[in-house]
């Protein structure tokens, strides 16, 4: 099998980056194919604790060329920023190893703007947005009125572009929001200045993606957030806008007739949900509290506090089905070690009954989760590296997971560094 993708099974932030970190020695290409800068994923290897936006998760390993494809929302001044940052820290990011599709379009400094003005006029009904400017900026795309990041090689062709472009924008920004217009020295100053400094990254990863595919190589596909924020399939309208699907993967990273022969899903060993809508298994008070900072949840982008909850298996088996996961990473087992017996959410009841199926996104706010305890293990695993060596109750907690949502579990975390992990073979 040369393919695979790794992509997240519920809400986001299950630990996507550290499975990537790992895995990547077995890849020679990491591709981020949707998304932008408005999550991050937290890796922890021998170089320090990192928390990526744009980069792909690959890019800690020497070999290894990292892809940022046109489904992305290629920000040029955060993802600059985010070079020099890791740069700082001894990490290598070059021409060489980092490559950006001509055909990716650029997020603008207006659309954060817009991101943040509607989630102002929208006051107590926000969606959560992290106000990186994602919903704008897909909406413009599929309007066709974005700058692909192959259009700084023509610098007469994109100031027209532009200038239409602004035309556009500041009647939505002047008569909509209220806001003040951009002008055009001030865009202009901005793209050339980012865009100059991403041109050398620039390049048709059609081609790359293409060659590489012929020759054999083995390409990661690496998704931002998880299946139940998905655009099509997640809790609407509490979604990102874009596809978090393994499915789209091969579309978003600009090459549609690769094959993923591997679709590995990261879930947590409980819930977290970072941002608003439907959460049917949340916890709250200081048993929510406890396990926040058990597990030290919060946001990598935000920085706010993640709502938490036990392992849904009702949304996990969800996540699976829409994932078509091959296999699962059960991150952060050790965070549950200090307690006496777990909460486990295995069905969800509503004013028809209880149900094993995930809801229509109307019906989960008036859904109530269904729990069940099973025994803790009250006892440190984070040293344990292998599946014989892990407590009873810890194998039947995984096993009880494995056989609900239906899926093996082959690699089970225990703790944040790059080796804490077992393999489960099988």
């Amino acid at each position: 099998m040369n393919n695979g993708a790794i992509v997240g099974i519920n809400w986001g932030d299950e630990g996507k980056g550290r499975m990537v970190d790992l895995l990547t020695d077995h890849y020679d290409l990491v591709v981020r194919y949707q998304g932008g800068g408005n999550a991050g994923h937290t890796v922890v290897n021998d170089k320090g604790k990192f928390a990526l936006h744009l980069l792909p998760s690959g890019v800690f390993r020497p070999g290894v060329v990292n892809v940022l494809g046109n489904g992305v929302a290629l920000d040029p001044e955060n993802l600059c920023l985010e070079m020099e940052d890791v740069r700082s820290k001894g990490v290598a990011v070059s021409p060489e190893n980092l490559k950006i599709s001509s055909r990716a379009s650029l997020l603008l400094p207006w659309h954060r703007e817009l991101d943040g003005l509607e989630e102002a006029r929208l006051a107590d009904k926000q969606y959560g947005s992290t106000k990186q400017g994602i919903a704008p900026f897909y909406s413009d795309k599929y309007q066709k009125k974005t700058v692909l990041a192959g259009e700084l090689f023509y610098p007469e062709e994109l100031r027209e572009h532009l200038a239409q472009l602004l035309e556009w924008k500041n009647l939505t920004l002047t008569r909509v929001y209220g806001a003040e217009p951009w002008t055009m020295d001030k865009l202009e100053a901005w793209v050339f200045e980012y865009g100059e400094r991403i041109k050398p990254y620039i390049c048709d990863t059609h081609i790359l993606l293409r060659d590489a595919d012929r020759a054999g190589k083995r390409i990661l596909f690496e998704a931002q957030l998880g299946a139940l924020r998905d655009l099509d399939f997640g809790i609407y309208p509490y979604t990102t806008s874009s596809s978090t699907t393994a499915a789209y993967a091969p579309i978003g990273a600009g090459m549609p007739s690769i094959r993923i022969d591997r679709v590995m899903g990261v879930v947590k060993a409980y819930s977290t949900c970072v941002g608003e809508g439907p959460f049917v298994c949340e916890l709250f008070g200081e048993e929510a509290e406890r396990l926040r900072e058990a597990g030290a949840e919060y946001g990598a982008k935000t920085g706010r506090p993640r709502r938490v909850g036990p392992m849904d298996l009702v949304a996990t088996r969800y996540g699976v089905e829409v994932q078509g996961a091959t296999e699962l990473a059960l991150t952060k087992l050790d965070v549950l070690s200090d307690m006496e017996k777990i909460p486990v959410c295995v069905r969800y009841r509503t004013s028809q009954g209880e149900t094993d199926d995930f809801l229509f996104p109307t019906l989960l706010a008036s859904a109530r989760p269904v729990i069940e305890y099973v025994p803790g293990w009250k006892c440190d695993i984070s040293a344990v590296r292998r599946w014989e060596d892990l407590p009873r109750a810890a194998q039947d907690y995984v096993n009880l997971i494995q056989s609900a949502v239906g899926a093996p579990i082959t690699y089970i975390s225990v703790g944040p560094e790059r080796d804490s992990y077992i393999h489960r073979e099988g």
